[in-house]
């Protein structure tokens, strides 16, 4: 498989979701009679639509919001949250910064050391306003991390990383050992970031309780260009999803698949979904969001890498509240507001009355998709042709 890119060397094309389309279907589902409900490292959550451990997007006050609207929020342990006892304040200052400084104030402010007792102290704050209490952090820091968080009664811990595989080789550290975390951890493990259909049969091999598929879409990330890594999210989403029905065939074991990055609006939420995903992670969407930290400002989780930025500090704006952007009503043209909304009305054109019936959706290669008939559109720069 593949084509030539050069003397005996093939490539395989891949593609993103600009790039394809779902196909109606045969029969047609009352978008108010499909549930869009999905399982979750042990917890069934009416909204499939995770809240992505950036900054910008996520702190105690919007993981109880997203819990009371049936839906999941990370914290990022290795944050601002955890390393100011006031980290409002210090996102101030990364909202107010002028473009050309942002970045290097980020890098300057997460130089900050982490403070433990915080860890504890935001964990608790969630859960003693109804929250339910998801949180990450780097491989470096899950041994150490994890053991506060579950004392503090953390529901789900997600270690991060760029790139993730189950064997890490290093000499100056001592790599975390992703099956032996697993197995001794008290709550579930999501672990992440893959995008290939044999690392993902690599790390289910370690109990984990989900994966999360994506390197590079977000739209404050930069790996893509920075490092020249990523695999277009459908098929990632494919080739994982792949992995995930050959690993529960082999071992009768289903864990689920989160797309996490490169969703715009809701169409391409419902194609992730159709790739096999069996919920989706954002973070631009959400920052737009009244409730979210960053007030219309979002940056990558890399960004501050003192070293080598892999991403950035990007301005969404302010589109609505948290419940109008899941729920809307939508008052704007562009499918940002409404996500689930979206996700079922498209359940219910193809026909899914549920979120594994999507996953056998027709999907085409539709290069025009975005084009097609949209010339009004673009020339005034509105709905689609933002």
């Amino acid at each position: 498989m593949g084509e030539w890119i050069g003397r005996n060397r093939r490539a395989r094309r891949c593609y993103g979701f600009d790039e394809v389309a779902l196909v109606p279907g045969r029969v047609t589902v009352n978008p108010d009679e499909t549930d869009a409900s999905v399982t979750v490292a042990g917890r069934t959550i009416s909204v499939p639509i995770l809240a992505a451990a950036m900054d910008g997007v996520v702190d105690v006050r919007f993981a109880v919001a997203m819990t009371k609207l049936g839906g999941m929020a990370v914290l990022n342990l290795d944050g601002v949250q955890t390393r100011y006892d006031d980290p409002d304040a210090i996102i101030g200052d990364i909202v107010n910064a002028v473009p050309q400084k942002a970045t290097a104030l980020i890098q300057k402010v997460y130089t900050t050391p982490i403070k433990e007792p915080l860890i504890e102290k935001r964990i608790r704050q969630i859960k003693d306003q109804g929250g339910f209490a998801a949180v990450s952090c780097i491989p470096q820091h899950a041994e150490r991390f994890a053991q506060i968080a579950e004392d503090a009664g953390v529901d789900v811990f997600v270690v991060q990383s760029t790139v993730t595989t189950a064997t890490h080789r290093a000499t100056v550290y001592k790599p975390l050992d992703l099956f032996k975390f697993c197995t001794e951890r008290k709550v579930p493990v999501i672990i992440g970031n893959c995008v290939t259909y044999e690392v993902t049969l690599d790390l289910l091999e370690t109990g984990c309780a989900g994966l999360l598929i994506g390197v590079g879409p977000g739209a404050a990330c930069t790996t893509r260009g920075v490092l020249g890594l990523g695999v277009p999210q459908v098929t990632a989403t494919l080739d994982c999803a792949h992995a995930r029905d050959f690993y529960y065939q082999k071992t009768g074991r289903y864990t689920p698949i989160i797309t996490d990055g490169g969703m715009r609006s809701g169409g391409d939420i419902c194609k992730a979904f159709a790739c096999g995903a069996d919920a989706v992670m954002i973070g631009s969407s959400f920052a737009r969001a009244d409730e979210a930290p960053g007030k219309g400002f979002h940056w990558g989780m890399a960004t501050s890498h003192s070293n080598l930025p892999r991403g950035t500090r990007i301005k969404v704006g302010i589109s609505g509240s948290l419940e109008q952007i899941l729920f809307g009503p939508a008052m704007v043209d562009d499918g940002s507001q409404n996500l689930v909304g979206a996700l079922r009305t498209s359940m219910g054109c193809t026909g899914a009355k549920n979120i594994k019936e999507m996953h056998f959706v027709e999907i085409i290669i539709a290069p025009s998709i975005q084009t097609e008939g949209k010339i009004f559109q673009v020339s005034q720069q509105v709905g689609m042709g933002k």
